[in-house]
């Protein structure tokens, strides 16, 4: 069973404060560490983002990809 560090539900928040949220949470995330995001479309640009600002400081797993729920595994290098 995969245990994560933090879960993040992006449906709860606003649209302006999502991504805010996520790298806040990534950014205290220990080396080895992983979040849980939970979103309701594929998060594409959101993985884009990371490959700007985190290239090779982090991991991008789906665990489900839809078509109504989308769980990415993302994992601090």
């Amino acid at each position: 069973m995969n245990t994560y560090a933090a879960t993040i539900n992006a449906t709860e928040y606003p649209p302006h404060l999502k991504h805010k949220v996520i790298f806040e949470t990534f950014d205290q995330l220990q080396p080895q560490e992983a979040m849980l995001l939970i979103n309701d479309h594929d998060p594409k640009p959101l993985r884009f983002q990371f490959q700007s600002t985190h290239p090779e400081g982090f991991n991008w797993e789906y665990i489900e990809q839809g078509p109504t729920t989308f769980q990415v595994k993302i994992s601090k290098l």
